[in-house]
C-alpha cells in the first residue's frame, strides 16, 4: 500500500494551481457549485501593505523608542481596512513589551490580519461534510453526479468542478486557511483551520498532520447558510492597483463577457471595503468590427454539421457589406478536418459534441471613434483589452485560451508566413462555447492549463482554425480581389516547389551511392528528367515574373505555380519510390535482382516524362497562344499521362470519345489546366471514399460531345454538397485537409474556361446514392469547333 508524505500536498498544490487567477477561479467555482444565492464575493482586507511592513520591520529591527515605533506602525495602518483587522492589528502592536516583542508581534499581525476572503451564500458544509468531503483530496462525490448527468443526457451540468482538488487553490494564495461554514439545518458555524507550513516537514507523513473541524459560535441568523474561505499569511504583495487591474482584466474575463450582463454569474471584488468594478464588454465594440465569423457545430442523429456565417463589413476600401454562409456535412468534415492520412478516427467528429463560436476581426489601424465608447484612442485601448479568442465551458473560462501569450489557434504563427490580411490573435475578440454535458470528451488538463490532448480536442481545434484561419481569411481576400483587384501571393506555392525539387535532388544523390554500375542508365534518365523539369520550373517562374503586372495575373501566376507543384510532386515521389525499392535490396548480393526494380523505375520516369510533355502547352511559348487541336486527342493524351497514377490509386477510367476527331480553336494550355485540376481533385476524393469503404471501386468517366464541344467529367467519389455548388469555384475555398488545402484550382479552371469563351459548371443533378453532386461540365462556345 502506498503511503503519502505530508509535503506531497504542497507539491500537488503548486503543480495543479499555476497562477493566482486560477486559484481564485477554482474557489469561485466552488461557490457557484454550492448554489450560492447571491453570487460570490472576494474581499481583500489589507490593513498594512507588504511594502509598508518591510519598511517598518527594518525600523523596528534597528532599535529606537518603543512608544514612537508603535505610533509609527499604527499610523501606517490603512483606515479603510475592516475595523476588526485594524483593531486587532493595533491591539497586537500596543501589547508589545519591548523591541524584540514588537518585531515578533508585527510579523504575526501582518500574517494574521491581512486576509483574502472568498464567500458565498450557498448550501454550506456540515461538520461531517468538512470531515468526509473537504478534507478528502480527490473526493469522488461530484464526479459521480456529473457522470450520472452525462449518462442521463442532461443539458445542464450539476457541478462546474469535479476533480476534488480545487481546495488546494487556497494554498497558492496564503500559508493559512480558515473555513467558516454552515448548512441551513445547522445552528452553529463549523470551523476548519489549516496551516500549510506544517506540511513542509520532509519527514512527516500525511496522516501525521493533525487537521480536524470544530464547532464554532451561533450562525448570523437561523436560516443562514454559506461558506467563507479565509486566507491569511498571504504569499503575494496585494495592492489596490493590482486588485483593480485584476478586476478590469482577469475577473472581467472569468465568465462569458458576451452574455447578457443580467444573466452573468455575479462576482464582486472588494478592496478594504470598497467595491472594484468588473467591467462589461460594450456591445458597441463588437459592432465596430471590420469582419466576423460565427459558427455552429452540431451533431444531429450522430451526423455532424458545421455552419459558418462570414461577414466582411469594412475592409478599408469601397465594397458592399458581403455575407457568406457555408455548410459542411459529415463528408466535408471528414476531408477538411481529418483528411486522407487518418491520424484521427472519423468517430471523433461525433464524439466531440456540439459547440458554437464567434470571432470579430479588427483592423486596428482603422479603428475610429465610436459614440458609445469615445475617441479613436479609447476604442483601440478597449479592443486591445478584450482581444483574444476565449474558451468558455458552461459560461466559465477555460484557461489559458485567449491570454496575451497564448496562440492556441496558431494565428500569429500562420500570419508570419502570409502577406495581405495577417490574422493576428490581437486583432480578434471572440469566444468559443462548450459544455461539460454536451462535450464530455473536452476535459481540462489537471493543472487547468488547457484541454487534454485527445482526438476530440484535435477535431475541435481544427474546426475553429478552419473557420477563423481559412474561411474568414479566404473570404476577406476574395472580397478584396473582387473590389480592389488584389494580386495573389504565391510565395507559399513557390516555396513548396523548391522543397519538392530539393527532395528529388536528394533522392538522386542517395540513389547514386546505393546503385551498382549497371544501374547508371536509369540514374541518368532520372537526372535528365529532373533537368527537364528544372528548366520547366525556371520558365514557369520567369513567366510568373512577366505576368505579375498583367490583368490576368490570377490565372497565369496561380495556374503555372500549381502545375509546377504537381510535376515537382510526381518527380519527387517517383525518385523516392525508386530509392525505397533499392534500399530493400541493399543486403542482397544478386545483381540480377535489381533488374525488375529498374524496370519499375523506368516506368515511373516515363510517367513523369509524359506529365512534363502534356504540360508543355503551359510553357512560356504556348501559354496564351490560341491554336487548332483535336480535343479528343488531348483527352487521350491526358489520360495516358496519368496511367501510372490511376494504377497506383486503383482508379478505372472510362473515356467516351467520338470516333471522329473534334477539332477546336482554343488555348490548349488552359484546357490542359482544366483537365489536370479535375483529375487531381477527383483522385483526392476517390481516395477519401476508398479509404473509408474497403469494397469501393473508384471510377472516372470522361465524355466528349460536339456541337458545341462539351466535356463531361464525373467520378463516383465523395461528391460535393449542393450547398457548395458555387462555393467550390471561389478563390481559396477548399475542403481538403490542411496539408493539401489551396483553394485556387477550380477558380483558375473556371477562369480558364471563360477566357476561351466557355463555361465550367457543376451540374445540379444529384447522385441518388450519395445525395451530392459529382458531374463537372466544360462547354466551349459553338464557334470554337472547326
Amino acid at each position: 500500500m502506498f503511503r503519502i508524505t505530508a509535503r506531497t500536498v504542497l507539491e500537488l498544490g503548486s503543480e495543479l494551481i499555476s497562477s493566482d487567477i486560477i486559484a481564485f477561479y477554482e474557489l469561485i467555482k466552488n461557490g457557484f457549485d454550492a448554489r450560492s444565492k447571491t453570487g460570490v464575493e472576494v474581499r481583500f482586507d489589507i490593513p498594512l501593505s507588504r511594502g509598508s511592513y518591510q519598511r517598518l520591520a527594518k525600523e523596528v529591527s534597528s532599535g529606537g523608542n518603543l512608544v514612537e515605533l508603535k505610533k509609527l506602525i499604527i499610523s501606517a495602518l490603512a483606515p479603510r481596512a475592516s475595523a476588526a483587522a485594524v483593531d486587532g492589528f493595533r491591539e497586537a502592536i500596543e501589547a508589545a513589551e519591548n523591541s524584540e516583542d514588537l518585531q515578533d508581534r508585527l510579523a504575526e499581525a501582518q500574517a494574521r490580519y491581512n486576509t483574502i476572503v472568498v464567500a458565498d451564500t450557498g448550501s454550506g458544509m456540515s461538520l461531517d461534510d468538512l470531515e468526509r468531503s473537504f478534507l478528502v483530496i480527490g473526493t469522488p462525490s461530484r464526479k459521480r453526479e456529473v457522470e450520472a448527468a452525462l449518462r442521463r443526457g442532461e443539458r445542464e451540468v450539476p457541478y462546474l468542478g469535479e476533480k476534488g482538488i480545487g481546495r488546494l487553490s487556497a494554498m497558492r494564495l496564503g500559508e493559512r486557511l480558515r473555513v467558516e461554514t454552515a448548512r441551513v439545518e445547522d445552528s452553529r458555524l463549523n470551523f476548519l483551520e489549516i496551516d500549510w507550513q506544517a506540511f513542509a516537514d520532509i519527514d512527516a507523513m500525511l496522516d501525521q498532520i493533525p487537521v480536524s473541524p470544530t464547532v464554532g459560535p451561533h450562525k448570523p441568523s437561523p436560516t443562514w447558510s454559506g461558506t467563507s474561505i479565509i486566507i491569511s499569511n498571504l504569499s503575494e504583495n496585494w495592492t489596490e492597483s493590482r486588485v483593480r487591474e485584476m478586476a478590469e482584466y482577469d475577473f472581467a474575463r472569468l465568465t462569458d463577457p458576451f452574455a447578457d450582463p443580467g444573466e452573468r454569474p455575479r462576482i464582486a471584488i472588494f478592496w478594504n471595503g470598497e467595491r472594484k468594478a468588473i467591467p462589461i464588454m460594450p456591445s458597441a465594440l463588437l459592432s465596430a468590427a471590420h469582419a466576423r465569423v460565427e459558427g455552429c457545430y452540431s451533431v444531429v442523429d450522430g451526423s455532424p454539421t458545421l455552419t459558418c456565417t462570414i461577414e466582411a463589413l469594412d475592409l478599408g476600401f469601397a465594397h458592399p457589406k458581403e455575407r457568406e454562409v457555408i455548410t459542411l456535412s459529415v463528408e466535408d468534415l471528414q476531408s477538411a478536418m481529418i483528411g486522407r492520412d487518418r491520424h484521427i478516427e472519423d468517430s471523433a467528429l461525433r464524439s466531440v459534441g456540439p459547440f458554437s463560436f464567434e470571432a470579430h476581426w479588427y483592423n486596428r489601424r482603422r479603428l475610429s471613434r465610436v459614440d458609445a465608447i469615445g475617441e479613436q484612442r479609447a476604442v483601440r485601448e478597449l479592443q486591445e483589452k478584450w482581444s483574444g479568442i476565449m474558451l468558455f465551458r458552461d459560461r466559465f473560462r477555460v484557461f489559458p485560451y485567449g491570454e496575451d501569450e497564448d496562440d492556441w489557434l496558431e494565428l500569429d504563427r500562420r500570419a508570419l508566413r502570409r502577406s495581405g490580411y495577417t490574422l493576428n490573435k490581437t486583432q480578434f475578440i471572440g469566444r468559443v462555447s462548450i459544455s461539460r454535458t454536451a462535450n464530455p470528451m473536452l476535459v481540462d488538463q489537471t493543472n487547468r492549463e488547457g484541454l487534454r490532448i485527445t482526438p476530440e480536442q484535435q477535431v475541435f481545434l481544427e474546426v475553429i482554425r478552419y473557420a477563423v484561419q481559412d474561411r474568414l481569411g479566404a473570404f476577406m481576400r476574395d472580397v478584396e480581389r473582387q473590389y480592389k483587384n488584389q494580386k495573389v501571393d504565391l510565395s507559399d506555392a513557390q516555396a513548396q516547389v523548391t522543397r519538392l525539387e530539393d527532395r528529388a535532388k536528394s533522392a538522386i544523390r542517395r540513389l547514386k551511392r546505393l546503385t551498382p554500375p549497371e544501374g547508371d542508365e536509369a540514374i541518368e534518365d532520372l537526372q535528365q528528367t529532373l533537368f527537364e523539369f528544372t528548366e520547366f520550373a525556371a520558365r514557369a517562374r520567369q513567366r510568373i515574373a512577366e505576368v505579375e503586372q498583367e490583368s490576368r495575373q490570377m490565372i497565369d501566376m496561380a495556374g503555372v505555380g500549381l502545375m509546377v507543384e504537381v510535376v515537382a510532386h510526381e518527380l519527387a515521389r517517383a525518385s523516392e519510390n525508386a530509392l525505397k525499392a533499392l534500399d530493400r535490396l541493399r543486403s542482397k548480393d544478386v545483381p540480377d535482382s535489381l533488374r525488375p526494380q529498374f524496370r519499375t523505375l523506368q516506368a515511373e520516369l516515363k510517367s513523369v516524362s509524359k506529365r512534363v510533355r502534356i504540360l508543355d502547352p503551359m510553357s512560356v511559348s504556348g501559354r496564351q497562344r490560341t491554336e487548332v487541336f483535336a480535343l479528343d486527342e488531348l483527352i487521350r493524351d491526358t489520360i495516358e499521362a496519368h496511367e501510372a497514377q490511376f494504377d497506383r490509386h486503383n482508379i478505372r477510367v472510362f473515356p467516351d470519345l467520338p470516333d471522329r476527331p473534334v477539332r477546336v480553336r482554343a488555348v490548349k494550355g488552359m484546357i490542359v489546366q482544366i483537365l489536370e485540376n479535375l483529375i487531381s481533385n477527383s483522385t483526392y476524393w476517390l481516395d477519401m471514399r476508398a479509404d473509408r469503404e474497403p469494397r469501393f471501386k473508384p471510377e472516372i468517366r470522361i465524355t466528349l460531345e460536339s456541337g458545341p464541344p462539351t466535356i463531361t467529367f464525373e467520378d463516383n467519389g465523395r461528391g460535393i454538397s449542393p450547398d457548395n455548388r458555387e462555393q467550390v469555384f471561389k478563390a481559396f475555398f477548399s475542403l481538403k485537409d490542411t496539408r493539401r488545402r489551396r483553394g485556387l484550382g477550380l477558380f483558375i479552371a473556371r477562369e480558364a474556361a471563360q477566357h476561351n469563351g466557355g463555361t465550367l459548371t457543376l451540374a445540379e443533378s444529384i447522385n441518388p446514392e450519395t445525395g451530392r453532386l459529382h458531374r463537372f461540365i466544360l462547354e466551349l462556345p459553338e464557334g470554337a469547333q472547326l
